[in-house]
């Protein structure tokens, strides 16, 4: 797991932030920006490390929706808040329910115990912030 998930693409759907709430917006314009920049010095292994993990969510044994649910957790445990709202974004994208966001969390705080609580907050908060934008 790439250590910030910036990688990705976002789907089509994504790109018009005009109805997100501005914390998403800065959020999504700033990865934007940043991997441009990134991607832009061509270096050969930071290009090659963002397509292998692009390519590592992609639909396989293993479809788009489950593999965002297993980043969503990898992300918790490693508490990086960044790759959890990537994560949870995707997972709002993908269909995930609020009942299977709230049982993945539940795992990622069985298997990181309770420093993962502030980072379980953030998560919850940022899909109310979905939730609400949606409806």
């Amino acid at each position: 797991m790439s250590p910030d998930h910036q990688s990705h693409t976002p789907p089509s759907s994504s790109a018009d932030d005009s109805g997100d709430s501005k914390s998403l917006a800065e959020f999504r314009a700033f990865r934007e920006r940043m991997n441009t920049r990134i991607l832009g010095e061509n270096n050969l292994v930071i290009n090659r490390f963002f397509a292998l993990d692009t390519r590592a969510y992609e639909n396989g044994a293993l479809d788009v929706k489950t593999k965002e649910l297993l980043g969503l957790v990898a992300s918790l445990v490693l508490r990086c808040d960044d790759c959890i709202t990537y994560h949870i974004v995707r997972c709002a994208e993908e269909g995930v329910t609020r009942d299977e966001a709230f049982e993945t969390l539940s795992i990622g705080l069985i298997v990181g115990g309770s420093i993962v609580i502030p980072h379980l907050r953030r998560a919850v908060d940022r899909w109310d912030e979905l939730a609400q934008k949606q409806g």
